[in-house]
């Protein structure tokens, strides 16, 4: 798919320079389509094709796992990273005094399932962040015998750096904690492979980099260390035979599908499923290839023009968000006129973010440099 077929599945391109996919992100022709069908489809027909319904959410769960290389039977589905988060959180069999590590610098759906743990003893351990980057180190040190899990984003979302999953999963192992990854900032834009990595469990709604609606997210739960975590949300799309309405007790499901409660957002996994499509058709490495591209583009020209880039940019590190700002600037009113001039960032911790994904165009890159001072 080369640039021009790809800016036409966007139409937010003839309104604007969006480049904010780290905040919410437009939607393509391709999943407002499915979601426009299934509408139709109950306008006209009510219930009576709900098996061709129940077929395509299947279909997201197995296009979901093919992007993260993992069993359909792995995959739920969430309304939110949170949510996903928050199952592991609430279903481990703590004990008072053991631990989670995390950082100072995660966006709060990855700090609060853990701090609300305090009454049952369970201690959040932050490890800094030091000028825009985690230092490996820093959290190999964080962990103790009475570390339980470590929580970290694939990216964080103000300075975009990039966590080693790899690297980070193999520690995770030989010290005997689970690992866990909020996944939303890096999702349908990085290679996230984890198997390789080692992840034991991820959560990511799919409306930043998956380019899907809002309330329509995944959970990966790794059948190696399934049986570990206890379901807290029990319901009855979470036993077996669930069609099966009047008999029961029954067991609950022995795959991920026990963390579905209740019934799916069927809308928004139609326009998660066509979203993840078309990543998985533009090949989530050329993705990579060409976000890293306009990012590098970026950065070379803010540099020209003496702005302070607070983003990693090692190889390894970079990822597809880049925070600046310039010192004594008012970065709020510079926010204020890329907006007015329809070039849509976003203001995080006084910097200005700009996060472009693949069918973002060079001339977009420079008519933001262009509107720098």
């Amino acid at each position: 798919m080369d640039i021009t077929e790809a800016r036409s599945e966007f139409p937010v391109t003839r309104t604007c320079a969006f480049m904010n996919h780290a905040a919410v992100a437009p939607l393509s022709q391709r999943a407002v389509n499915a979601m426009r069908g299934l509408l139709d489809d109950l306008l006209a027909n009510g219930d009576q094709n709900s098996k061709q319904w129940d077929l395509a959410v299947q279909r997201t769960r197995e296009l979901a796992a093919q992007l993260i290389n993992a069993s359909p039977s792995e995959i739920a589905f969430v309304k939110n990273t949170t949510e996903g988060i928050a199952h592991v959180a609430n279903g481990f069999p703590w004990s008072p005094g053991d631990n989670v590590v995390v950082t100072n610098v995660e966006f709060p759906a990855n700090v609060y399932p853990w701090l609300n743990l305090a009454d049952r003893g369970v201690e959040t351990r932050f490890v800094k962040e030091k000028a825009g980057r985690i230092p490996f180190e820093d959290i190999s040190d964080a962990i103790d015998s009475r570390t339980r899990i470590v929580s970290l984003s694939y990216v964080e979302f103000v300075s975009g750096f990039r966590n080693d999953l790899g690297r980070l999963g193999e520690l995770c192992r030989k010290r005997g904690a689970l690992f866990v990854v909020d996944a939303i900032q890096g999702l349908g834009v990085l290679k996230l492979d984890v198997q390789e990595c080692g992840v034991d469990f991820l959560s990511a709604d799919g409306h930043k980099w998956l380019l899907a609606p809002e309330g329509a997210g995944v959970f990966f739960c790794s059948n190696r260390v399934a049986d570990r975590i206890r379901v807290s949300e029990m319901g009855w799309m979470a036993v077996q035979n669930a069609g099966d309405y009047l008999r029961y007790p029954q067991p609950p499901r022995t795959d991920a599908r026990r963390f579905e409660c209740g019934s799916h957002n069927t809308l928004g996994l139609h326009g998660l499923g066509a979203a993840i499509d078309l990543l998985l058709e533009v090949g989530i490495p050329n993705i990579e290839r060409r976000v890293l591209a306009l990012t590098d583009r970026l950065c070379d020209g803010l540099a020209r023009k003496g702005y302070h880039i607070f983003s990693s940019r090692r190889e390894g590190e970079k990822s597809g968000i880049v925070s600046f700002h310039k010192p004594g600037q008012d970065t709020r009113a510079l926010f204020q006129r890329l907006r007015a001039e329809k070039i849509i960032v976003a203001l995080r911790e006084g910097f200005i973010r700009v996060s472009p994904h693949f069918y973002n165009s060079e001339d977009e890159i420079d008519r933001l440099l262009a509107a720098l001072p």
